[in-house]
């Protein structure tokens, strides 16, 4: 049975900074400094007011991540299995019934992300939702009930990693954010920070 649409107080944010972050030499990408403080602290601040409560999905630097008050979970599987690895374990450690993801390494998340999910869910009739940004989708910008855990397990377990083959299993319903393109940015380089500076100096609303 599909569960009842969520409000913000249902739901869990969960920023996911478990990557190996290999075009960053390696680095942990979620503690990398971008405009004086680190990548993740961008995310908390723009999530926390969108949901009742947050957790990092991180698998290294746990003490530094759990400094910021948060929980914080790790991936069942060693060895960087992707971001499916990291939603895994975040549903099966949340206590809501509903999770928001979004990538450690995108610093303007769009104020109305999760408003604009849940909307897209109920118009929709989905089972999960996921943003797009006009053309194509953003996988791990989505609205996941903690029902589907045990799917997701499941799905792992036959070597699958890829989150579209997984959400392809299910009615996914599709949040435009096309008139937010900016809010789909995220630094991969250290050039990345030179090509988001624009678009912190105008505002994370790049739409208007």
């Amino acid at each position: 049975m599909q569960p009842p649409y969520p409000n913000r107080t249902a739901i869990t944010g969960v920023i996911l900074a478990g990557g190996a972050a290999r075009r960053l030499g390696g680095q942990d990408k979620g503690l990398w400094s971008f405009a004086g403080r680190p990548l993740v602290e961008w995310v908390i601040r723009a999530l926390a007011p969108q949901v009742g409560t947050l957790l990092i999905s991180a698998n290294r630097n746990l003490e530094h991540y759990a400094g910021y008050g948060l929980p914080v979970v790790t991936d069942l599987d060693p060895g960087f299995q992707g971001p499916l690895a990291g939603v895994r374990s975040a549903l099966r450690a949340a206590r809501t019934d509903w999770i928001v993801t979004l990538p450690c390494d995108g610093p303007y998340p769009a104020p109305d992300l999760v408003a604009r999910l849940v909307q897209a869910l109920h118009d929709q009739r989905g089972e999960l939702a996921v943003a797009t940004d006009g053309r194509r989708i953003q996988p791990v910008h989505a609205l996941l009930p903690v029902a589907l855990a045990a799917d997701l397990e499941a799905f792992l377990d036959t070597g699958e990693r890829k989150p579209t083959l997984w959400y392809a299993r299910h009615r996914v319903a599709l949040a435009d954010l096309s008139n937010r393109p900016g809010c789909f940015a995220n630094l991969n380089t250290p050039e990345d920070a030179a090509d988001l500076a624009p678009i912190r100096h105008a505002g994370r609303d790049t739409g208007r």
